[in-house]
């Protein structure tokens, strides 16, 4: 436990911290609110003791302030025997509890230990809350109450039971294999194995063996026989992910498995029956690929029985406050975190955002935030949407020409040349920083980033001294 002691008069500060280290409490002390602030907006507290009678701002003050900013740390406040009054007012601004002068320090340490569990134990609750509300308002994991996800819930819920091949599309980072996975989960054969393999993602010499297996001897390296996918599967569910990348030869195979419902291990001679369930997913337009003799038409038809369109989060705008809060869960919880509160503004901030990137680039958006947000808090500084964005077209030069033809569009005066995004965005800090005289905040303020951000690219850019 960690408490922060505030109160103008020195003795009372020092004898209640000297007390509750020898009862093995860690605390601080601040001698007027202002102070309690910035200490507040350093360290984390489980608890804090307000005097109400401070100098300059007063205990009250301080509460509003403290709850106002949206410090995750509840109060205990001390009065004196003539301000019960200004204590029931504080109780009823939002403090937990308080405590009358002369304060028994036995006392204190009772009530800040009951305070402090019974907020841990609320933080409990409030988790198994949160996820009772993501179970009732998703489809596992693809979280929303909006029209396109209860849309998508229904068709799940119609198809599931039938056992037909499923086509999903949509773009990338909207959730294709977490679909997938639900289809399987309220299906019939949930209890069997769910396979998944990205056709992108293995090289074309061994994708056939990863699908169908192999037997001993049957290429170089081939020391025993290997079962596949569709094996492995068994009566439960195979994902074909990104199968607009699938080869023909492969297509002509894949083919032939659904058509006779039987496989082939590389090198073997005997034909093996498959019950799994085929569901596959691409982000690509497969239409166009079969126009362009890229993908077989009668493959087409064959993963085409049942389609699922996954709607972007740009059109879903509405499900991003509960979205948020969800990754945010599973972030924290995969980290050993408490879960922060998301400000209005920080929330404002992704809600007027387009995403391309999706879900995958929402998530990595609030991870980034978890790392940079002080005080339980993520505030809209936290929301680096600019750098995410850079970080993402910087990895992809199709994109990265895509985000040059952007800069340039909005800044007419870079012009010439193949230049890479990297000089590109260079560029536009200097002549920000230019325009703004040097002054970096308003710098990062005109080109919608964090001063923080600006920090970070000159250093990478090595012209610190601007």
């Amino acid at each position: 436990m960690r408490v922060l002691i505030v109160d103008d008069e020195k003795n009372i500060r020092e004898s209640l911290k000297k007390y509750l280290g020898l009862e093995g409490i860690d605390s601080a002390a601040a001698p007027s609110a202002e102070a309690a602030l910035g200490l507040l907006e350093t360290d984390p507290y489980d608890a804090a003791i307000l005097d109400l009678r401070l100098g300059g701002m007063s205990g009250q003050d301080l509460l509003e302030a403290i709850l106002e900013k949206g410090f995750p740390v509840p109060v205990i406040m001390i009065s004196a025997h003539g301000q019960i009054e200004d204590a029931v007012k504080a109780l009823k601004t939002g403090a937990k509890d308080y405590l009358v002068k002369p304060v028994d320090p036995a006392e204190l340490v009772f009530r800040l230990r009951a305070l402090v569990e019974n907020r841990r134990r609320e933080n409990v609750l409030e988790t198994e809350s949160r996820s009772a509300v993501f179970r009732r308002a998703g489809v596992n994991g693809m979280i929303g109450t909006s029209a396109a996800m209860r849309k998508l819930s229904s068709q799940i819920d119609k198809l599931s039971l039938s056992g037909v091949t499923v086509l999903i599309t949509g773009e990338s980072g909207t959730g294709k294999e977490i679909a997938a996975r639900e289809i399987h989960r309220r299906g019939p054969n949930a209890s069997e194995p769910f396979a998944a393999v990205n056709i992108g993602g293995i090289h074309e010499s061994l994708m056939e063996s990863e699908l169908f297996g192999h037997e001993k001897g049957s290429f170089t390296g081939a020391a025993g026989r290997r079962q596949g996918l569709f094996e492995l599967a068994g009566s439960g569910a195979i994902f074909l992910d990104e199968i607009g990348e699938m080869s023909m030869p492969l297509q002509v195979k894949l083919l032939r498995v659904l058509q006779e419902r039987k496989i082939r291990r590389l090198g073997g001679i005997t034909d093996i029956p498959v019950n799994a369930r085929i569901i596959s997913a691409t982000n690509r337009n497969v239409e166009a690929l079969v126009r362009e003799g890229k993908f077989r038409e009668d493959l087409y038809y064959r993963l085409n029985v049942f389609r699922i369109s996954l709607p972007p989060l740009r059109e879903r705008g509405e499900d991003i406050p509960l979205l948020a809060e969800f990754l945010l869960d599973k972030l924290c919880s995969r980290m050993g975190r408490a879960v922060p509160v998301l400000e209005k503004t920080a929330l404002e901030k992704l809600r007027a955002y387009t995403f391309p990137g999706n879900v995958r680039e929402l998530e990595n958006i609030l991870e980034r935030a978890l790392i940079f947000c002080e005080n339980g808090v993520i505030a809209e500084k936290d929301i680096d949407i600019h750098e995410a964005l850079t970080e993402r077209t910087v990895s992809a030069p199709a994109a990265a020409e895509t985000g040059a033809a952007a800069v340039k569009t909005a800044h007419p005066d870079l012009r010439g040349g193949h230049e890479s995004l990297a000089e590109i965005e260079k560029r536009t800090i200097v002549a920000a920083l230019e325009r703004c005289g040097g002054n970096r905040t308003k710098a990062a303020a005109e080109l919608g980033i964090t001063r923080k951000t600006i920090l970070n690219k000159l250093k990478i850019y090595g012209i610190l001294s601007l």
